[in-house]
C-alpha cells in the first residue's frame, strides 16, 4: 500500500532576494517544481528549456503564481554559444546569478547490446556535457564576485543498477563526479557546487519514455511505495540554494526512500 504525498509547505523567504537561474524548467518535472519553489521562496527567476511553446506556458503559470511574468529564454546546452549567451543574458537582465539549477538531461531505455552509438552520444551531450558546460559558464560569473551556488540533478542511478538504463546512469555519474570536482575548485572563492540524486520522481514526460510497469514497479520499491512529488525533490535542491547549507558543498544528496 502506497501513503498518499504530503501537501507541500508554504514558503519561508528562503531565496528572499536571490536571482535563479534554472535550466530545463518547462513542463511537469523537477525543473518546474523548481523554478516554481523558488518563486515562492522570494527568488527572481529566469526560466529557460529548448522547447519555445513549454517555455512560455510555464512562464505563464509563474506568473499566474507571483503577479509577475519570470524572466524566459530559450537554451539548448549542447551548444556551447547558447549556453554562454544564456548565462550572460541572466547576469544582465537579474544583475548576477545567485543561483544555477543544472536540471537539463535526457534519458530513454535502451538495453546496451542494441544501443545505438548516437543514442549513447545524445543521452551523454545533454546530461553530462551539458551540465559541464553550464557550470563552466557559470563559474566564469561566480568565482570572480566571490559567491554564487551550483545545484545538479543527478541520479541514484549513478550508483544504483537499472537494466536499460546504461548511458543515463553514466551521464549521471559523470555529473556526481563533476560535482564534486567543481566544488573543489570553486570552494576559495566561496562558491558552492553541491547535487540532488533523485530516485523517482513521477512526472508526465517521465510516464512517456518509460516502458509499461516499470514505473509501477519501482514505485512499489519504494519505502513510502509511491514515487517523489517533484516540488519534494524542488525542496531539497532550494535547501541547496539557500544559506541553511553554507557549509556543504561536493555533496551529492540522496533524495530517495528506496530500501534494499
Amino acid at each position: 500500500m502506497s501513503a498518499a504525498p504530503p501537501t507541500c509547505p508554504p514558503g519561508k523567504a528562503l531565496l528572499a532576494g536571490k536571482t535563479v537561474l534554472v535550466t530545463a524548467a518547462a513542463g511537469t518535472g523537477i525543473g518546474f517544481a523548481t523554478a516554481k519553489r523558488a518563486v515562492e521562496e522570494g527568488a527572481t527567476v529566469m526560466l529557460s528549456d529548448i522547447h519555445a511553446r513549454r517555455l512560455s506556458e510555464a512562464a505563464d503559470a509563474l506568473a499566474a503564481i507571483s503577479g509577475t511574468p519570470p524572466l524566459a529564454r530559450i537554451c539548448n546546452v549542447t551548444s556551447e554559444d547558447e549556453v554562454q549567451a544564456l548565462v550572460d543574458a541572466a547576469a544582465r537582465e537579474m544583475g548576477r546569478i545567485d543561483v544555477l539549477v543544472n536540471n537539463a538531461g535526457l534519458g530513454g531505455y535502451a538495453k546496451l547490446v542494441e544501443m545505438t552509438d548516437q543514442q549513447w552520444a545524445a543521452v551523454l551531450d545533454v546530461t553530462l556535457n551539458g551540465t559541464f558546460r553550464m557550470t563552466r559558464a557559470a563559474l566564469r560569473h561566480m568565482i570572480p564576485r566571490g559567491r554564487g551556488v551550483i545545484v545538479n540533478n543527478a541520479s541514484v542511478l549513478a550508483w544504483r543498477a537499472q537494466e536499460g538504463q546504461a548511458h543515463y546512469a553514466a551521464a549521471k555519474a559523470g555529473v556526481t563526479a563533476l560535482t564534486r570536482c567543481a566544488a573543489i575548485e570553486a570552494a576559495p572563492a566561496g562558491v558552492r557546487v553541491n547535487a540532488v540524486a533523485p530516485s523517482l520522481a513521477m512526472h508526465e514526460f517521465l510516464a512517456k519514455v518509460t516502458p509499461p510497469g516499470l514505473l509501477e514497479d519501482l514505485a512499489r520499491r519504494e519505502a513510502f511505495g509511491r514515487p517523489a512529488e517533484p516540488w519534494e525533490i524542488a525542496n531539497v535542491i532550494v535547501f541547496l540554494a539557500s544559506d541553511y547549507s553554507t557549509y556543504m558543498t561536493g555533496e551529492v544528496v540522496s533524495v530517495s526512500s528506496q530500501h534494499p
